[in-house]
């Protein structure tokens, strides 16, 4: 029998040739065949901290290609990882470590914030089953749509607040990029919806009128009177005030003032929300006089006790204390859409119609700047015009502001 024949008398069939990956005159670049030797696909392999990954494409070009950005990718220290980390699972273990981008750390209030906004909006929103390497401008974009859908949320969420939303996402991708679990962040290309506002859309700053202020002081239960009174006279939030110790008082010298350097919000002791919001607020003299008073009465504390508390000398809980002690008194003088964010606006109101420097008034009330309270509060401002400006008069017998001197002399006559 000769050996090219097999037993039966025929020539043997040539071994097919199993293997799935071929070679191609590109290294690194495979053609995937099937079980016939035809070509079905091609593959880049690429190795990557001393392991292989592969890719595939369609045509050899689209090989050669994946190829060339992987390389460089590798070369610049850009090529990620694969990972499988769900993308809503990430956002919820993100919020409880995160510790924030500046100097100042990250506050627990806004962890709380954060931690709601993501439960209430992500959870709604994105699959469970998304992942962290699968988020997509677009996809975020959908989320932002489906925010901006009045029948889909039950109401209409404003500009601003949808913006708030976004925040913690826009937060933790940042984060996932940095730590190298992602290789771009998609939240870059994200743009915020800018409608048309409508009527009312946002919180509208309202003030009391001087009667108002003046009844409210003068209605108030004597337990919380001088409590209303320093806000009204200082701007300070509730928070601020109800964190005040004895020792942030200088009743003494030719400038009384209270110092500013904490807050005491959901029963918990922080700092200002800014280094802005550390500062010292001058007191006009009635009120210097009642505060010595009440400070006189409680002779056995020291200078680290609260210098407001509720009737058990704890710390005073804003929430209650709006309800029972501020409510009523809103309600009777027809005011109820009052609350205690309304003394910080009249404080402004006030300073306004007397003509306080801006920038003086900026600082007074813990404000970044200048401009934000000018934006803030610019439809306060008194007329709608600049006075003519009179070049025949004297620059010396012209009419001039108010200096700002003690703080709130106009309250002091409300309060008398």
């Amino acid at each position: 029998m000769s050996v090219s024949q097999d037993k039966t008398g025929h020539a043997p069939r040539p071994a097919v040739d199993s293997r799935r990956l071929r070679k191609t005159k590109t290294p690194g670049v495979f053609k995937r065949v099937d079980g016939d030797g035809k070509t079905i696909g091609y593959v880049t392999v690429i190795r990557v901290g001393g392991r292989q990954r592969k890719k595939n494409a369609r045509t050899f070009d689209e090989a050669r290609k994946i190829k060339r950005e992987s390389e460089t990718d590798r070369d610049r220290g850009e090529l990620q990882a694969p990972t499988a980390i769900k993308f809503v699972p990430y956002l919820d273990e993100w919020v409880e470590r995160y510790r924030g981008q500046g100097r100042r750390g990250f506050r627990e209030g806004t962890r709380d914030e954060y931690r709601r906004l993501i439960e209430v909006h992500a959870h709604g929103h994105f699959s469970g089953k998304l992942k962290l390497v699968d988020v997509t401008t677009f996809g975020l974009a959908r989320f932002v749509d489906w925010l901006a859908d009045e029948s889909a949320q039950g109401k209409r969420l404003s500009d601003s607040t949808i913006a708030n939303i976004v925040i913690p996402v826009r937060a933790a991708l940042t984060t996932a990029h940095r730590e190298g679990l992602i290789r771009t962040n998609p939240s870059l290309g994200l743009t915020m919806p800018h409608r048309e506002k409508i009527e009312d859309e946002d919180e509208e700053i309202k003030v009391f009128s001087r009667d108002q202020l003046a009844a409210v002081l003068a209605m108030a239960p004597d337990r919380h009177k001088l409590l209303f009174e320093l806000l009204a006279s200082t701007g300070l939030r509730i928070s601020e005030a109800i964190g005040l110790q004895r020792l942030h008082l200088q009743l003494d010298g030719s400038k009384p003032e209270v110092c500013v350097r904490r807050a005491i919000v959901k029963r918990r002791i922080e700092p200002p929300k800014t280094k802005h919001g550390k500062r010292e607020v001058l007191l006009p003299a009635p009120l210097v006089y009642r505060l010595r008073e009440h400070l006189a009465s409680q002779p056995d504390r020291d200078s680290t006790a609260l210098l407001f508390t509720n009737s058990k000398g704890d710390e005073i809980e804003p929430g209650t204390l709006r309800r029972w002690g501020l409510r009523p008194l809103v309600e009777e003088m027809d005011a109820p859409w009052a609350s205690f964010h309304t003394f910080r606006h009249t404080f402004a109101s006030i300073h306004l119609s007397e003509g306080t420097n801006l920038l003086q008034l900026s600082r007074a009330m813990g404000h970044h700047s200048a401009s934000f309270t000018l934006s803030r509060y610019t439809h306060l401002l008194p007329g709608d015009e600049a006075p003519a400006l009179d070049l025949s008069t004297p620059p010396d017998l012209r009419p001039t502001m108010p200096a700002t001197g003690d703080l709130l002399d106009g309250l002091e006559a409300v309060v008398a």
